[in-house]
């Protein structure tokens, strides 16, 4: 349980998410982090961490800026990560799990804006049952994004309306068991004619790996280890 993990910044009398929000706060960036840098473009988390090479600093400086929202489902029985799994008919990351998320665009008002449209675009999540904590370090993927993680605290009496054009379910998962590094495993797996390294969090027959893996890793990094 995050219990195990709750120390002076928060206690197992608020709850587990309550507990988890508690710390979270403070170890949290309270400001998007900005984009890569000509000085080093691949400082950071990304996919280039356990696979270096993977992404070319050149590449890096082109990312184009996305926002995904990390849903923390604050429940009595205890906190859960609401996720998606991609349709299986789209051209890139079909059928893999992922958080709601997409690119920033100039519409948007802000990064937080832009996660909440992307997740009411996606699933239908209200934004008034969202509740900012803070934001994660900047994740540059491999795919050529520059993803921004939008941690915050959901309501448990949200109501889902599944986009199944992006879509094609949403589930939730014990926040604790996605908080345990025992859980989280290094892999090689294959990658356009090769293969890289990657993180890999087994729930059940769901495998949550790349992207989403790897921000999950950096935000146990920046709030327990």
């Amino acid at each position: 349980m995050l219990d195990d993990h709750v120390d002076t910044y928060g206690s197992a009398d608020l709850g587990e998410a309550r507990a988890f929000e508690a710390r979270a706060r403070v170890r949290l960036l309270a400001e998007p982090p900005g984009a890569p840098t000509l000085d080093d473009p691949l400082a950071g988390h990304g996919d280039h961490r356990l696979s270096p090479g993977l992404i070319d600093p050149e590449a890096a400086l082109r990312a184009r800026a996305a926002a995904v929202l990390v849903p923390v489902v604050d429940r009595a029985e205890g906190a859960a990560l609401l996720l998606t799994k991609r349709a299986a008919h789209l051209r890139t990351h079909a059928g893999q799990i992922a958080f709601p998320g997409g690119r920033i665009d100039p519409e948007d008002m802000s990064v937080l804006d832009a996660a909440l449209r992307e997740a009411q675009e996606e699933v239908g999540l209200d934004r008034g049952l969202v509740r900012l904590i803070g934001y994660g370090d900047a994740y540059l993927s491999n795919s050529g994004f520059h993803i921004i993680p939008v941690v915050a605290l959901v309501e448990p009496a949200y109501r889902l309306v599944i986009n199944f054009d992006e879509v094609e379910e949403a589930f939730e998962v014990p926040l604790s068991s996605l908080m345990t590094p025992g859980n989280h495993e290094r892999r090689m797996r294959e990658h356009r004619g090769g293969v890289r390294e990657a993180w890999v969090m087994q729930h059940g027959e769901r495998a949550i790996w790349g992207v989403t893996a790897g921000i999950i890793r950096s935000l146990y990094e920046r709030i327990y280890a």
